[in-house]
C-alpha cells in the first residue's frame, strides 16, 4: 500500500486526476487545493461547474482547518451515522475557490478508508472526491465497471480493491449555521 499512496500524492502534487477506492465508490481525485486540477476534474465528468464535487478529510482535526465553523451537531451526526456520511458546511476556508458552491458551501466526509486517510495525512489538504463516472450516468458498483473514457481520463489509477464490490455513496446532509439540517441523499 505505500507505494500507491507515493504514486497517488506523487499525481496529486503535480497537479493529475488519480482514480482510487474509499469507502463508498470508486473516486476521481485530485488536490483541493488545485484550480487546474479541479477544472480537469468537471472537463473529464462533463459536469456542470455549478454543480459541488465533495472533499476527503482524514479526521475532524483537518475538518476544522478547512470550515470556518463547524456546527455542534455535525459531530453527533458523525458519531452515529451507521454508513459514511458527506455534510456540506458553510463558509470552507482554504480551498480553492472553483470547489466552493454558489451558496459559500461545500461537502467534506470523513473517510474510514485506510488507503484513503494515509493519502490525505501525507498531502496535509483534502482531496476532491467525485464518483468514477461521467455527469448524469450510473456510479460503477466495482472497478471493472468504469467506463474506458474515465480510466484513460485520469494520470494514475490506484491499484488497490480491484475486484472488491464498492459500498453505496454516502449519505449527504446539508448543515447550516443557525443549525437548519436537511437530508440530500439518503
Amino acid at each position: 500500500m505505500r507505494e500507491e499512496i507515493n504514486k497517488a500524492l506523487e499525481t496529486l502534487k503535480r497537479g493529475g486526476l488519480i482514480l482510487y477506492p474509499t469507502d463508498t465508490v470508486w473516486g476521481i481525485g485530485c488536490d483541493s487545493a488545485n484550480p487546474e486540477a479541479i477544472e480537469k476534474v468537471f472537463a473529464l465528468k462533463e459536469r456542470s461547474e455549478s454543480k459541488s464535487l465533495i472533499c476527503l478529510v482524514s479526521d475532524f482535526k483537518m475538518l476544522n482547518q478547512f470550515v470556518e465553523e463547524i456546527p455542534e451537531v455535525a459531530y453527533d451526526i458523525l458519531k452515529y451515522a451507521a454508513k459514511p456520511t458527506t455534510i456540506i458546511y458553510d463558509d470552507p476556508i482554504r480551498i480553492s475557490e472553483n470547489l466552493i458552491a454558489d451558496d459559500n458551501s461545500l461537502a467534506f466526509r470523513v473517510t474510514k478508508d485506510d488507503f484513503c486517510t494515509k493519502l490525505l495525512n501525507k498531502l496535509r489538504r483534502p482531496i476532491v472526491s467525485t464518483s468514477a463516472n461521467k455527469s448524469g450516468k450510473k456510479t460503477p458498483q466495482s472497478f471493472k465497471e468504469i467506463a474506458p473514457e474515465i480510466l484513460e481520463g485520469v494520470d494514475y489509477i490506484v491499484n488497490l480493491h480491484r475486484t472488491k464490490k464498492t459500498n453505496p455513496p454516502s449519505t449527504i446532509i446539508k448543515l447550516t449555521k443557525d443549525g437548519r439540517v436537511s437530508v440530500i441523499r439518503k
